[in-house]
């Protein structure tokens, strides 16, 4: 694992120094508080832009404008010079956009930018030496190239492959002429996801800047039977308040159940040599969970952002209320109640599962499991705990589905042995969680390889010999690829 940086280099970052005092006063890095910081300055920007930059009140243009300066101004502020490599990103990406065929756009924008963040990855490890004394600019970088690449190839869908050859939510999403530049640094650098995301589709960030947004969302719903003669307007203040209570909430388990129990004790002589088994599962659970809040935290918050600016409604749910759930990155409830692994990766940074499902998993000729979790690993970064993660990831995935494909169905003849199998599957769906991600917050090689032995590998030996020895049956209610629009058509006629 990398080491801890010296005290008297904990501040160092390359974004702004004005808040060093109040990083000493509460003991956090300053490249945290200035992360902080400026998604809190989003907030409240975004109430702002929702209701003095209104679609009614201005052009679309100038509300393009406002959110690209914004963005533009809270990534200096948090990385300083480093934000070049977003901007060249950035630039780079346009011009192949507006330069390279339909037919191949998405291929040159999709290796440029993978491309591209990878070498900024390995600069990070290899050159500054895990990342120590420098700040963490990859996160926005990350997300700029998801948003390159979901654009890239929903302009193919649109401009470069025929309507009947595309699934249902291909078509939708298909994006029937090129951007403008103002509209793509709109969509790349808006303050509302620059800093954390989330990824959302051009369309719809078009349609919401364009203030059609919810209009379009709510006529999907037939609202004279609901006894209204107009069409509601939906307020995002509810969905934001609670939130941001989630969002608090997460802020004080971070700074209470993560400092207590830290990472750092996994490799601990008493954890790795002393304790028995049972009592390693079960801490290695504790601390996994204990990891979590963080990410909660920065996710939950970026939502709230996002709503705030009246960005990320969804429709209305089947109790006739309001959802505001769109841009969502988790369900923190299904997280923690997931019976399955599959459940658990659905619930857990949905928008980026969304995104590898619809740039790898569905696209791909072969193998689209194993390709989609080596994507994911390169696309976080090049940190060897990564690929230990992701490659017990395929394992696990492939083990779970064929357990479930074998054993499930004997469990659903009486709610007892339904309820018995929830339970036993929570149980085991969390520590197979939790034994799989570990190496993904020790980063290194040495204290996954530690920490597996002291686990004697338990995971990984149940999972290959499922694999091996258990038939594999196929899933009769799921398909692997989605349904084009022609073999739809075909089914109706036939």
């Amino acid at each position: 694992m990398a080491a801890e940086p010296p005290p008297s280099l904990s501040y160092r970052t390359t974004g702004s120094t004005c808040l060093h005092p109040l990083s000493e006063l509460l003991g956090i890095p300053l490249d945290q508080v200035n992360f902080v910081t400026c998604q809190l300055f989003a907030l409240f920007a975004a109430f702002w832009f929702r209701s003095y930059l209104s679609p009614g009140k201005t052009s679309p243009d100038v509300r393009h404008a406002f959110a690209t300066i914004f963005g533009i101004y809270f990534v200096i502020f948090c990385f300083g010079w480093y934000s070049v490599h977003l901007f060249v990103l950035v630039l780079m990406c346009y011009g192949i956009m507006v330069t390279a065929s339909a037919s191949n756009v998405h291929r040159y924008s999709f290796f440029v930018a993978m491309g591209y963040l990878t070498i900024c990855h390995i600069s990070r490890i290899y050159i500054f030496h895990y990342g120590i004394l420098t700040t963490d600019f990859s996160g926005p970088l990350m997300i700029v190239t998801q948003k390159i690449t979901t654009l890239a190839f929903q302009v193919h869908d649109g401009l470069g492959r025929k309507a009947e050859d595309l699934s249902t939510e291909q078509h939708r999403l298909a994006v029937k002429a090129k951007p403008s530049f103002l509209e793509y640094v709109s969509y790349l650098l808006n303050f509302m996801s620059v800093i954390a995301g989330p990824c959302n589709n051009f369309k719809e960030y078009i349609a919401f800047i364009e203030g059609r947004h919810i209009h379009m969302k709510l006529l999907e719903v037939n609202w004279k039977e609901k006894g209204f003669h107009s069409l509601p307007e939906p307020s995002p203040t509810r969905a934001v308040i609670h939130k941001l209570c989630l969002t608090l909430v997460s802020l004080l388990l971070f700074l209470t159940l993560t400092k207590t129990f830290p990472v750092t004790c996994l490799v601990d002589d008493w954890f790795v040599h002393k304790a028995n088994f049972l009592t390693r599962l079960c801490y290695l659970y504790v601390v996994m969970q204990a990891s979590k809040p963080k990410y909660y935290f920065a996710w939950t918050l970026a939502d709230a952002v996002n709503n705030a600016a009246g960005f990320g409604f969804s429709g209305v749910d089947k109790n006739g209320n309001f959802c505001w759930d769109l841009l969502s990155n988790l369900n923190i409830w299904k997280i923690e109640t997931a019976t399955s692994f599959k459940m658990y990766l659905e619930n857990w940074n949905i928008q980026t599962a969304t995104w590898l499902k619809r740039v790898c998993y569905e696209r791909v000729p072969w193998y689209p499991t194993v390709l989609t979790f080596i994507l994911s690993a390169l696309w976080h970064g090049v940190y060897p705990g990564y690929y230990f993660t992701f490659l017990t990831g395929i394992l696990v995935t492939l083990a779970a589905r064929t357990v479930r494909n074998n054993y499930r169905h004997y469990f659903l003849s009486s709610k007892t042995l339904k309820v018995f199998y929830d339970i036993v599957t929570w149980a085991v769906t969390q520590l197979a969680v939790s034994y799989t991600v570990a190496p993904f917050v020790m980063l290194a090689v040495e204290p996954t390889i530690s920490l597996y032995k002291s686990m004697y590998f338990y995971l990984h030996i149940i999972s290959l010999l499922i694999i091996l020895f258990l038939p594999i049956k196929p899933q009769a209610h799921n398909q692997r690829r989605p349904q084009t629009l022609n073999s739809v058509n075909k089914k109706k006629i036939d």
